[in-house]
């Protein structure tokens, strides 16, 4: 037989290496021969990872302001709590029919404060006085704002606090599609760009980001201040622009 000249020590190692190495049957006819081999045979289900390049693309739409948002009020001062309190009512309630009187829109009270007034003279605090304010915001067209703030001071208020151009919410909204639209735009040029200088292809987007930017508000020039104002002097308020942003990031498979 052709196993009687195998000495025992070599059939023995032989057969311990045939059990430890994976058995790949092959048929030749009728007849299955048994082969040992040492490689790993494939994954059935292997999946291939795509190669990913993420770029961000921005951009930018200008829109028009036609609103102005303003802060006024009245400020007073006085001996008395009660005296300085029923002055700031009495000018804040003719300003604020006033102001309903042009239908402003959102008209609301900011802030109304009281304190008292302190002297520190000969390392001593005393009060000699109280201050009180009221203040309420509001929205108008910029058109409109500089007569109204004109009348406004001649009916008691003594504070300006803040101005800021505004765009209306219809604006607003449509100026964000078109800053959307072309960050994105901007992504893909990038990709195509940079895929098409190493010899690649853009091939699907995997995810989509999109993270609007703040818009930014212009501060709004007044050209005089408003100490005082004469009947025949109306203050110039100048309008502007402000720029709606937009920024999208593109995960795109190569």
């Amino acid at each position: 037989m052709l196993f009687s000249c195998v000495s025992p020590l070599l059939y023995s190692t032989a057969r311990s290496l045939a059990s430890s190495l994976p058995i790949v049957p092959i048929v030749f006819g009728g007849l299955n021969v048994a082969l040992l081999t040492t490689l790993d045979p494939p994954p059935l289900h292997a999946q291939e990872i795509p190669a990913v390049l993420s770029v961000s693309g921005y951009g930018s739409e200008p829109v028009l302001t036609t609103l102005t948002s303003v802060q006024l009020g009245v400020e007073a001062q006085g001996k008395t709590p009660l005296e300085v309190q029923q002055e700031v009512a009495e000018r804040s309630s003719a300003i604020v029919d006033y102001l309903k009187s042009q239908s402003v829109s959102k008209l609301q009270t900011q802030s109304l404060n009281l304190s008292p007034i302190y002297d520190y003279s000969d390392s001593e605090q005393r009060i000699v006085g109280y201050q009180a304010s009221n203040i309420v915001s509001f929205r108008i067209e910029t058109t409109r704002v500089g007569s109204l703030l004109d009348e406004a001071v001649q009916r008691g208020a003594s504070r300006i606090d803040s101005m800021q151009f505004v765009a209306t919410d219809e604006a607003i909204a449509a100026a964000q599609e078109l800053a959307l639209a072309e960050a994105t735009q901007d992504a893909q040029r990038q990709a195509d760009v940079v895929l098409r200088s190493l010899g690649l292809t853009r091939q699907a987007i995997l995810r989509i980001e999109i993270n609007n930017a703040p818009t930014f508000v212009p501060t709004p020039r007044i050209a005089e201040q408003l100490y005082s104002v004469k009947d025949s002097f109306m203050t110039p308020v100048v309008g502007g622009e402000q720029e709606v942003e937009a920024i999208v990031t593109l995960h795109i498979s190569y």
